[in-house]
């Protein structure tokens, strides 16, 4: 990630967990922020659905001295059934900075705090997916203990592929307690 020379970054950049009050400030800046990044284009309803559902696991970078967005992470927590027994997975599923503040810790940062938020509700494990292209992504996952467990092939709308990226919280033998060490998110 390269740091552009641009704004330079607020002193006290707050990090703000999302609330539902908050909709009428935020989320027409929050669905700019992310429609710049992501190869989807999402409608209001996907936000929705995980903001009002999981607004906990949602926070936001604010400059502190005009209260403007400059990153946002959008996540959610449920049982994934699929597994035996069944797990708590977590998912990322929107994580975007400003262009003018990256490579500055910002993404990281939210990403820890989403990370300390579903350790805190049991999660067993997180997942999301990159595209395959998205080095600064890749890196920044890899670099907080993420790992890739497949490829998807021509997953997104653009026709690129991306990695299914987990984050194991839980160890798979019951008899071991957690892999991940949470001094990593600190």
């Amino acid at each position: 990630m390269a740091v552009s020379s641009g704004k330079q970054l607020p002193a006290d950049l707050e990090y703000v967990q999302y609330e539902h009050r908050l909709e009428g400030q935020y989320l027409p800046a929050i669905r700019s922020l992310i429609s710049k990044d992501l190869s989807e284009p999402y409608s209001i309803y996907v936000y929705r659905y995980f903001l009002y559902q999981w607004s906990h696991l949602c926070f936001m970078a604010l400059d502190p001295e005009d209260d403007s967005l400059i990153g946002v992470i959008i996540c959610k927590l449920e049982v994934h059934s699929s597994h035996s027994p069944p797990t708590r997975r977590g998912y990322i599923a929107m994580l975007a900075v400003a262009s003018h503040f990256r490579g500055r810790g910002i993404a990281t940062a939210l990403v820890k705090k989403a990370i300390e938020a579903m350790v805190d509700r049991n999660a067993d494990e997180i997942v999301l997916e990159t595209e395959e292209t998205n080095t600064p992504a890749m890196r920044l996952y890899e670099q907080l203990g993420f790992i890739r467990s497949k490829k998807l092939h021509r997953y997104y709308l653009n026709g690129n592929s991306a990695y299914r990226l987990v984050l194991l919280l839980k160890a798979v033998d019951s008899d071991r307690s957690s892999i991940y060490d949470e001094s990593q998110i600190t």
